[in-house]
């Protein structure tokens, strides 16, 4: 029987064009980063199936890749429950892995902690348009920075290497986990209910206010909190300043150390950015990890109608491993979708060093060819890219599929003579 020459639903082969493409952008993401101080750092691709179901993943806890326990360990005869078969899974997001590496090495790294993270994740999710089963993410994260700084030099960092990809008029959304709760106990929701009150909230930007209000009634929460609770959003869209409404509607509700926080961060990335993304305040951003206890932040592009990145702070992550809380900040770029724009966009590379190939014609060898190689190694070392290969019998189809890589030049070596 012959074997299947696809790859597994969800993930894929990687085709030169792109991996070409891919190559440049990890180039420009690990050169702008460390810039900012960030360092490159690398986790297993599994991690121990407790830690990865600790309640802090949120869906993603439903589609981890679960490894069986292996060799005389794996007894499924006699297994009860999914503990006796499954001991490893593979990591569904960075952070998880980077906050166990952390909490492993805290006594030999610097602090604050700037790290750096690029690689695959696998989830066992749908297939769809940029979204897959295995799939790289990248990863910035300060751990032991308290202060907004944090914040800050992570929005800079990622809209700075997002700038340099040539991405313009994207939008930072910004909300805090502190304000959305602040929001709920404005209403009267009882504590116990907002996880889900905030599921159905996410939902805003899909089914519009009208679709809020017929889910959170037909769940059964109370007519007047709810009414209370969407005449916040109504108010804010009337607003001319929606954080200024929050603010004071917040009085008794949010701490004033959150409100001056928040603002801080706001107007110093205002200050400092580029005319090419905006930051703006969305009190209906949720994100889905329950593991954040702070500023959340995402990416929206018109390019690509979900979200390209998103993060925020999770102080309480580390102490889950050492029993002591440490400040934590994260964000992460959608690498697969600003991949997926870009190809679609029609991105060449810049900047890339002349191609040239050398296409040797089959039956020459010996001196002649020892002499062509020699060549080819002094353009090289000039810094030109040369491919060397034997001529194909259709030479034009070769010629086409060389220049559809970027081939400029080729040179052509024949028996009889040499000739260009």
């Amino acid at each position: 029987m012959a074997l299947n020459k696809k790859p597994v639903n969800g993930m894929k082969d990687i085709m030169p064009e792109e991996m070409q493409i891919r190559d440049y952008v990890m180039r420009v993401i690990k050169e702008t980063y460390g810039k900012f101080g960030f360092t490159p750092m690398e986790t297993p691709c599994m991690e121990n199936i407790e830690n990865l179901s600790n309640k802090q993943g949120g869906e993603n806890e439903k589609l981890i890749f679960k490894v069986l326990k292996r060799g005389a360990q794996l007894n499924v005869e006699a297994a009860q429950t999914e503990a006796d078969v499954v001991d490893f899974g593979m990591r569904y997001d960075l952070t998880v892995p980077l906050v166990r590496y952390y909490a492993n090495h805290a006594n030999d790294l610097p602090s604050p902690f700037k790290a750096l993270q690029m690689g695959n994740v696998w989830r066992a999710d749908k297939p769809q348009k940029g979204r897959y089963r295995q799939f790289m993410q990248c990863d910035i994260d300060i751990l032991g920075e308290e202060s907004n700084l944090a914040e800050i030099e992570l929005i800079l960092a990622t809209t700075t290497t997002l700038g340099r990809l040539g991405f313009q008029n994207f939008e930072i959304r910004i909300n805090d986990r502190r304000i959305l709760k602040a929001m709920a106990a404005y209403s009267g929701f009882n504590e116990e209910d907002y996880d889900n009150i905030f599921i159905t909230l996410d939902k805003m930007d899909k089914i519009g206010i009208e679709g809020v209000e017929r889910e959170l009634t037909q769940e059964g929460y109370e007519s007047e909190k709810v009414d209370k609770y969407l005449a916040l959003f109504r108010g804010m869209n009337a607003s001319g300043d929606t954080l200024a409404f929050i603010e004071e509607k917040m009085t008794g509700f949010l701490d004033e150390n959150v409100k001056a926080g928040f603002r801080e961060i706001i107007e110093s990335v205002n200050a400092t950015k580029g005319d090419y993304f905006k930051l703006v305040f969305d009190p209906t951003l949720v994100r889905g990890m329950s593991y954040y206890t702070g500023t959340i932040f995402e990416i929206a592009m018109p390019e690509f109608g979900g979200s390209c990145g998103g993060g925020g702070r999770y102080d309480k992550m580390v102490g889950r491993f050492t029993g002591k809380d440490v400040p934590a900040c994260g964000f992460s770029i959608g690498f697969e979708r600003i991949i997926l724009i870009l190809m679609e966009s029609g991105f060449k590379v810049p900047d890339q060093s002349r191609k040239v190939a050398y296409l040797i014609e089959k039956g020459v060898s010996g001196e002649t060819l020892c002499n062509i190689i020699a060549e080819a190694q002094k353009e090289r070392q000039s810094g030109v890219q040369v491919l060397v290969a034997r001529m194909n019998k259709n030479k034009k189809f070769q010629k086409e599929q060389l220049t559809a890589e970027g081939y400029e030049e080729f040179k052509q070596f024949y028996k009889e003579s040499l000739k260009n």
